[in-house]
């Protein structure tokens, strides 16, 4: 790596290497960006600011305040606690063995969501929708029939109500959509709203995601729960070594 000095503040020589280490610690989708000259010469003056106010901290005796002696201490607190506890948890390992066994038991977590695409008609009486029924089986489109007989809003799209899921219609309506097939005119059905004619389009999801797909999901997760009872067992161990006394507020 590059020594070669970029800059001269307050004394101190600003290397390439001291910019490209500032430069790694940035999230990896920003470090694409740090990599132009300019967003290079951003950093490079945001650390030439950084070395005049530590000058001006040494030279104003900020340094040799108590405010700042607590702060150093806090943040030596802050951070071996920080390391340790980083310690005990990052040796954690999860191996492909263990991640598919938890894809084959959590299978319903993986499945792609359901959702049908339907048209219905809607009217207030059921000899009414007995009527529209005998009228689209003798010829009329439904998109028509929606247009000239449903209340709902939907009758401008020729009753299209697009893609939904279930869980967003009312349970006798849910029910005939995504226990009917598709394509022939279900109904009528009676729900709160009155008596709906209902043509099911298509029908989507209710798949496994691929294994593949979710492994790095499932890593971490896996990662992560590992993590958190090896953590929470050595909280547990540091208090009946240390000793807690937890008093009431």
């Amino acid at each position: 790596m590059s020594d070669k000095v970029l800059a001269v503040a307050a004394g101190h020589a600003i290397t390439e290497q001291e910019l490209n280490k500032l430069i790694a610690n940035y999230p990896p989708e920003q470090q694409v960006y740090m990599s132009s000259p300019q967003a290079k010469d951003e950093v490079l003056e945001q650390l030439i600011a950084f070395h005049l106010f530590y000058r001006m901290a040494v030279e104003e005796k900020i340094t040799e305040s108590k405010e700042y002696s607590d702060m150093v201490e806090k943040l030596k607190v802050e951070l071996a606690s920080h390391m340790a506890a980083t310690s005990v948890v990052e040796h954690i390992q999860v191996d492909e063995a263990q991640e598919r066994a938890y894809y084959g038991q959590n299978q319903a977590q993986f499945t792609e969501e359901i959702k049908a695409k339907a048209k219905h008609i809607l009217v207030e009486s059921e000899e009414l929708a007995v009527q529209v029924a005998g009228e689209i089986a003798g010829g009329l489109a439904f998109e028509e029939a929606a247009k000239k007989y449903s209340t709902c809003p939907s009758k401008d799209r020729g009753g299209d109500l697009g893609y939904f899921s279930k869980g967003q219609m009312v349970p006798e309506f849910e029910k005939a959509v995504f226990d009917g097939e598709i394509g022939p005119v279900i109904g009528p059905v009676e729900t709160q709203f009155g008596h709906h004619l209902i043509l099911v389009e298509e029908k989507k999801g209710g798949e496994v995601r691929p294994f593949g797909q979710v492994q790095a999901q499932i890593h971490q997760q896996l990662i992560q729960e590992a993590q958190q009872k090896v953590y929470q067992a050595k909280v547990k161990e540091l208090e009946e070594t240390y000793g807690v006394e937890r008093k009431e507020a």
